[in-house]
């Protein structure tokens, strides 16, 4: 199993060059990842920094840890751009780069305030079309699509990512949703949020169902510092140590110097 630390780029540490210390002090712990909150508005602070921007500044300042956002809402994106971008940053860490996708949320108004996609049933299919295109895009394909969420008309993109055929693309699936399983079962890892055991045995019989097998796909689970794993951590590929939207900086530091579990 694979450790790391999941902050929002909020409040405190809405300061790039803090990050940039934080994401040194995670390599040389020995933690294996860095990953941040994506959102443009949120109810806890309105200091916010880009987590796109942030991570390319981590990915100058290190050189092993994996960095990703958990999870940026292809919804509220242009996949040209976000594919764009990933390509960009995998390139520039070297083949560091996890992406997580999702619904997204409009906790702060982030969708509504900007006339946004707010239903989740369409949002999940801006997701499903956004996924797959973004994929298509960064494994080199030309694509074309003129009807549904999005058009690109016979586009393919160069450079290629650094990871072949592209970074790996984990997918939230909240409590005992099956869809957001089934979607995640088709690429390569899976962000479990708010799961019961019960919940969390199907999502695994579900993927197993559309994949065949475990083999090559990531469970990332998330648990808060100095509280229990989740009680199905044994099938985990990371573990995440999640910290509130505004951290508190002496608790962050504090378990990032002592290091991962044991």
């Amino acid at each position: 199993m694979q450790h790391g630390i999941f902050i929002a780029p909020f409040g405190p540490l809405a300061d790039p060059h803090r990050l940039m210390q934080l994401a040194t002090a995670v390599e040389e712990t020995g933690w294996d990842g860095l990953f941040f909150w994506d959102h443009v508005l949120r109810p806890e602070s309105n200091e916010i920094l880009d987590p796109w921007v942030t991570m390319a500044a981590v990915a100058t300042c290190t050189e092993h840890i994996r960095i990703g956002p958990m999870v940026t809402p292809i919804a509220r994106r242009r996949p040209i751009k976000l594919a764009r971008e990933i390509t960009t940053l995998d390139l520039l860490s070297q083949g560091r780069l996890t992406v997580g996708l999702g619904l997204g949320v409009d906790s702060g108004g982030e969708l509504s305030r900007f006339a946004e996609e707010t239903r989740d049933r369409v949002r999940g299919e801006m997701l499903d079309d956004g996924a797959r295109l973004l994929a298509a895009l960064l494994d080199g394909e030309t694509v074309v699509e003129v009807d549904g969420n999005y058009t690109i008309d016979g586009v393919s993109l160069e450079p290629r990512p650094f990871q072949q055929p592209r970074p790996p693309l984990w997918f939230a699936a909240r409590a005992g949703a099956k869809k957001p399983v089934r979607r995640a079962s088709l690429y390569e890892g899976m962000f479990p949020i708010s799961m019961t055991p019960a919940q969390f045995d199907a999502a695994l019989e579900e993927v197993v169902s559309v994949r065949g097998s475990l083999d090559g796909f990531d469970i990332c689970l998330k648990t808060n510092p100095g509280d229990p794993p989740p009680p199905y951590v044994d099938h985990a590929t990371w573990l995440l140590q999640a910290f509130p939207a505004v951290a508190d900086l002496d608790e962050l530091f504090n378990v990032v110097m002592h290091g991962p579990p044991q």
